[in-house]
């Protein structure tokens, strides 16, 4: 007599993304991440969920209509720029960032907005008291009528709050504070964000109704908890900001609504948190006079373009190691630069302490600011200025030519709104195409950007 054999499905799961296992393993196949592989039980496979009466019949898709994904503006202009235009019904918006960096600053001025202009929001506190709260809507003065407060941690709790207030806004802070009693462990668990979030994400779908959900970040800044909650929400936001200074920016790191390119631009100052719709104050010095290591440059963040200084010093050094300190600026980048400005353009800066950084606290990160970075560094080892009113744009490549850069039409533009009279761009830009705003300079190496940017005496 023949039997029959029942599959079964693995019996160990990952709790961060979800990739099964046979047998228990100390690290993820998938997601590489380090005991969150747990026991999940074996059961037969096969089809669990049999089919049912549909809700509404599927339609053809120039029929569907759009009507319901309309997005409405937040009044935080920034905000707004970064999430692609507003607010869309039903949208989960998981806002994650550093402690104190600001988030909870931006979400009571984003819902005493939405109140002013005819909107009620339900803000769910788990993090700080009701007290608290108030003290900082005082503070920055977002005292709304139709802002409802709620000092809640447990789901059920919050779930009876969105059923008593109606709002048309709701704001969690934070996931990790919340918990539900029918889920074993302690809040911020991952049984318990997983289960928070899709109670919380199903009832703003089947509400209509958009939300915010504020998440905490790791050590290494990525957002803290499972990663299958990054993949329910429709927005991720990453909110990032030096505690030493007051700019604050707002960057998309997924959005099924819009792009991911846009960044948002804040300032946080005594009253609250302002929107910065042009942050060129922020990254740029106001020096009277020209002085040594500084070169100006125009980088692309996503789809802006946004200007940044970089200072450099270079001083004899005492030690048998010269120092090489840098800030707002890749060390490795700075290091190579050295090495290029050494062999091709004859500068010895081998014995030199060398000290780069960015004004305001801005970060430079893409390769197109190589020129400007070789310029400075060039200038504080000369002693000479670069030429009042230059800027420089490009890539520099270790045989010292300049690589081309990306959106030199922004670049161009925004360097005549910020009043620069010169550009230097790479060789291989049709400058033909580009606006005639300002002086453009087309240079084909790094020897050649030095003769041309710093005049000699």
């Amino acid at each position: 007599m023949a039997t029959s054999t029942r599959r079964t499905l693995p019996g160990y799961r990952c709790t961060e993304c979800g990739w099964t296992a046979v047998k228990w393993v100390g690290r993820c196949g998938e997601c590489q991440a380090w005991g969150t592989v747990l026991e999940a039980g074996a059961a037969p496979a096969g089809p669990a969920t049999k089919a049912t009466v549909v809700s509404a019949p599927a339609l053809p898709l120039p029929e569907v209509s759009a009507a319901a994904a309309a997005r409405s503006a937040t009044g935080v202009g920034e905000f707004d720029r970064v999430l692609g235009g507003g607010l869309v019904p039903g949208a989960v918006i998981l806002l994650a960032g550093e402690p104190g960096v600001g988030k909870s600053t931006l979400l009571l001025d984003v819902a005493a907005r939405t109140a002013r202009s005819g909107g009620r929001v339900l803000y769910v506190t788990g993090e700080e008291s009701a007290g608290q709260v108030r003290l900082r809507a005082e503070r920055i003065g977002a005292l709304e009528q139709d802002v409802l407060l709620a000092a809640e941690t447990d789901l059920g709790a919050v779930l009876a709050h969105l059923d008593a207030a109606e709002p048309s806004l709701v704001m969690i802070d934070s996931i990790q504070t919340i918990a539900s009693a029918q889920v074993e462990g302690a809040p911020g668990g991952v049984g318990q964000v997983r289960e928070v979030s899709s109670a919380l994400i199903q009832a703003a779908k089947t509400r209509g109704l958009p939300m915010v959900l504020v998440g905490h970040v790791t050590k290494d800044g990525s957002v803290a908890g499972p990663r299958i909650v990054e993949h329910l929400v429709d927005v991720v936001c990453q909110f990032e900001g030096d505690q030493h200074s007051q700019l604050r920016l707002l960057r998309a790191l997924k959005n099924r609504f819009g792009s991911v390119d846009e960044v948002g631009c804040f300032q946080l100052v005594d009253a609250g948190i302002e929107s910065v719709s042009d942050p060129s104050g922020l990254f740029l010095s106001h020096d009277a006079q020209a002085v040594p290591g500084t070169c100006p440059t125009i980088t692309i963040d996503g789809k802006r373009p946004l200007p940044a200084e970089i200072q450099a010093l270079v001083a004899p050094s005492a030690l048998s190691n010269p120092r090489r300190a840098t800030s707002g600026v890749d060390g490795s980048r700075v290091a190579m630069l050295l090495a290029v400005l050494h062999r091709r353009v004859g500068l010895p800066v081998a014995a030199d302490d060398i000290y780069v950084s960015t004004v305001g606290g801005a970060r430079v990160t893409e390769p197109a600011a190589d020129v400007a970075l070789a310029l400075a560094l060039a200038s504080a080892r000369a002693d000479r200025p670069v030429r009042s009113g230059w800027a420089a744009v490009g890539e520099v490549a270790l045989s010292g030519a300049v690589r081309p850069a990306s959106a030199i039409s922004q670049r161009v533009a925004e360097a005549a709104r910020l009043g620069f009279t010169d550009l230097i761009v790479p060789a291989s830009t049709d400058v033909s195409r580009l606006p005639r705003s300002v002086r453009v300079h087309a240079v084909a190496s790094v020897a050649e950007v030095v003769d041309l940017a710093l005049p000699r005496d």
